[in-house]
């Protein structure tokens, strides 16, 4: 008689079948929206580093351009920003083109310069900043001593880097020294984020070693 009772119990815990059955489909649907929000968020992933590679092989030709003419050269039609620089860093493959500008636009397309600093090329302080995701992912593979190479319309000025920081945007800035030759690379930090933004950077301080000629 205890196990009759036993089994009774169990069974009046059940959920009545039609409940059962109405709540499958549900089920189904949660689980559909999960696979689509997942494969949306895979999409969005892959356009922002398909968008971004592009964007170079565009921004490349925009520099030669520039180069040839002495003029700023739009990379396509509707931009409103132009290739102010060449930035390569030999040890880690880097070969990008800096736009002029830092907002989260110009950003999305190549590495930005920020036009409170010296110009890309020039004595002072320069300044250059890039997504950690796309074209400034490679700051976390730099080491002191690796050499970076940034070319502005007039040549090509050699850096080495002389140390690497984190740093809190809301209460630190960087330092705009016109009297020394420095190459400031900046991204957002940590690199394995899950959401983007926040107030922390990546900082790389390069220091100029000499200056070359224009190279192609």
């Amino acid at each position: 008689m205890a196990t009759d009772l036993s089994l009774a119990e169990r069974a009046a815990a059940l959920p009545p079948p039609a409940r059962r059955d109405a709540a499958r489909p549900r089920k189904r649907v949660i689980a559909l929206a999960l696979c689509v929000a997942a494969l949306t968020l895979a999409v969005q992933a892959g356009w922002i580093h398909a968008k971004a590679g592009l964007a170079q092989w565009l921004l490349h030709d925009a520099w030669t351009h520039t180069l040839a003419t002495g003029k700023p050269h739009a990379p396509w039609p509707w931009a409103d920003t132009a290739p102010v620089a060449r930035l390569r860093a030999p040890g880690q493959g880097v070969d990008q083109i800096v736009l002029a500008g830092d907002s989260g636009r110009t950003l999305a397309f190549g590495p930005g310069w920020a036009e409170s600093s010296a110009a890309p090329g020039t004595h002072g302080t320069v300044v250059v900043s890039g997504h950690r995701d796309t074209h400034f992912a490679f700051l976390r593979d730099l080491a002191v001593g690796d050499e970076v190479l940034l070319q502005g319309p007039a040549g090509e000025t050699r850096y080495r880097v002389a140390d690497t920081r984190i740093a809190d945007a809301r209460s630190e800035r960087l330092a705009l020294d016109a009297d020394t030759d420095t190459l400031w690379l900046v991204t957002c930090w940590p690199f394995d984020a899950l959401t983007a933004g926040g107030p922390m950077r990546f900082a790389v301080r390069a220091v100029r070693t000499d200056a070359v000629a224009s190279v192609p």
